[in-house]
C-alpha cells in the first residue's frame, strides 16, 4: 500500500506540468481566434466608450504577456475561471451547475459500453465463426459508419416518434438518459466488442488457461475470474483514452437532446462569443480527461500487479 501511495503521489506531481500546458493551450487557443470578440459581444452600434470599456474588462487592452500572466492570477490561482461579462458570476459557478449532468452522461454512455461489449466480445470469441461472431462484426461496422449525429435522429424516430417509448429531449428522468446514452455509446461498444473478442481469444490460447482446465475448472470459471481479468488491460486502455472522445461527442449529443451539459453550455458561449466561459469548459473537460487518464494507469496496477506505473 505505500508504494501504491507513492507512485500516486509522483503521478498527481506529473499533473502539474501536464495542467499548465492545458490552461497555456486554452489561453492561446481562444486568443487565435480571428476577430473582435469585446466588438463582437457590444455590437456594431455600441460607442467608443462602451466597446473601449468591454476591451478592458475582457484585458484585451494589454499585451498578451500581459493577459497571460493575468489569466494565471486573477482567473486560475482564484478558482473563479474568469466571471460573465454581463451578471459577472464566476464561471466556474455555472460550468459546475453543468459539470454532473455532462459526467452523469459520460459515465452512462460507459455503462452502456460495458453491458453490451463485454458480454458480446466473450460470447463471440466463445463462438468463433458463429452467428454471435458474425453479429458482433456488423455492430463493429455499424458503430464505425455511423456517428452520433446520424444516430440520434434515428433513435428519435424509432423510440420518440414512433414507439412513444421514450423523450426526444430534454432531462429530468432515468428515462430521459437512455438514448443520449445509447447515442454516445455506440460507437466505442462496437469497437471494444471487437477487442474483447480478440483478447479473450488471445487468452484463451495461453498455458494457464490449459492448467486450469486441467485442474478440472469449470469453463465458466476458467473463462471469467482468469480471462476475462487479464483480457480487460486492453480495453481498459481504450476506455480511458476514448473517454475524452465521450467528452468531445457529448458535446453534439447534448445540443441534439436538449442534454443539459457542458457541452451544451459551450455551444451557448460560442454563439454569445462570452470567450471567457468558452475557455472555462474547454478547460475543465481537458483536466477531467487528463485526471481519467490518470486513474486508468493506475488501474493498470491493479488489473496486474506485473505492471509497473512510472
Amino acid at each position: 500500500m505505500p508504494r501504491f501511495l507513492l507512485i500516486l503521489a509522483r503521478r498527481l506531481l506529473l499533473l502539474v506540468p501536464v495542467v499548465f500546458l492545458v490552461v497555456t493551450f486554452v489561453f492561446l487557443l481562444v486568443h487565435l481566434v480571428p476577430g473582435d470578440p469585446a466588438r463582437l459581444i457590444v455590437g456594431e452600434n455600441a460607442s467608443q466608450e462602451t466597446y473601449l470599456q468591454m476591451r478592458s474588462r475582457m484585458r484585451l487592452d494589454r499585451p498578451l504577456l500581459d493577459q497571460y500572466v493575468a489569466f494565471w492570477r486573477e482567473d486560475i490561482l482564484t478558482g473563479e475561471l474568469g466571471r460573465d461579462y454581463v451578471t459577472n458570476e464566476p464561471n466556474i459557478q455555472r460550468v459546475m451547475r453543468r459539470y454532473p449532468a455532462t459526467i452523469l452522461l459520460a459515465v452512462s454512455a460507459l455503462v452502456v459500453v460495458i453491458l453490451v461489449a463485454i458480454p458480446l466480445g466473450v460470447t463471440a470469441a466463445t463462438h468463433r465463426g458463429g452467428p454471435i461472431d458474425a453479429l458482433s462484426s456488423v455492430l463493429a461496422l455499424l458503430g464505425v459508419s455511423l456517428p452520433g449525429f446520424a444516430l440520434a435522429p434515428l433513435l428519435i424516430l424509432l423510440f420518440a416518434v414512433e414507439l412513444r417509448m421514450l423523450p426526444a429531449s430534454g432531462s429530468g428522468s432515468p428515462r430521459h438518459l437512455i438514448l443520449p446514452a445509447i447515442t454516445l455509446g455506440f460507437a466505442l461498444a462496437a469497437v471494444v466488442t471487437r477487442i474483447v473478442r480478440s483478447s479473450v481469444v488471445e487468452e484463451l490460447g495461453e498455458d494457464y488457461v490449459r492448467t486450469a482446465r486441467a485442474k478440472g475448472l469449470s469453463e465458466r470459471r476458467v473463462l471469467y475470474k482468469h480471462v476475462l481479468k487479464n483480457s480487460l488491460i486492453p480495453v481498459v486502455t481504450i476506455l480511458g483514452l476514448q473517454f475524452g472522445v465521450l467528452l468531445a461527442g457529448a458535446i453534439v449529443t447534448e445540443f441534439i437532446f436538449s442534454w443539459p451539459g457542458i457541452g451544451q453550455l459551450l455551444l451557448e458561449s460560442i454563439n454569445q462569443r462570452n470567450y471567457s466561459l468558452t475557455q472555462s469548459c474547454i478547460l475543465i473537460i481537458s483536466v477531467t480527461y487528463v485526471l481519467v487518464n490518470t486513474g486508468t494507469d493506475l488501474l493498470y496496477r491493479w488489473l496486474d500487479p506485473r505492471i509497473k506505473v512510472e
